[in-house]
């Protein structure tokens, strides 16, 4: 959209605003649209646990999967050892079993 001035001239209105344009597109493709991505595959990664999966917490700690409940997993990290944790809890899956 151009805009006339007084005296005939074009003030246009994207000069000043495309900068602006560009710069946020930079942001969009750099870091939101990855970071998106990511949350997506730890969403995918966190709703497919199941008995048997090795995991890392992340916190560190390795086990296995004993039971998986709504938001709750149970790992058994020695013998007789087993630990509750939030699903969000778990760093990423090694493995299963």
């Amino acid at each position: 959209m151009v805009f006339l001035q007084v005296d005939g001239t074009s003030a246009g209105l994207l000069g000043p605003l495309l900068p602006f344009l560009i710069m946020m597109a930079v942001f969009y493709f750099l870091l939101i649209r990855p970071q998106q991505q990511q949350q997506k595959k730890r969403k995918e990664m966190l709703d497919s646990l199941k008995v048997g999966d090795k995991v890392i917490t992340v916190g560190g700690i390795h086990g296995e999967i004993t039971a998986v409940k709504d938001d709750e997993v149970h790992l058994r990290i020695a013998d007789k050892v087993e630990i509750r944790l939030s699903r969000q809890g778990v760093g990423h899956v090694k493995g299963r079993d």
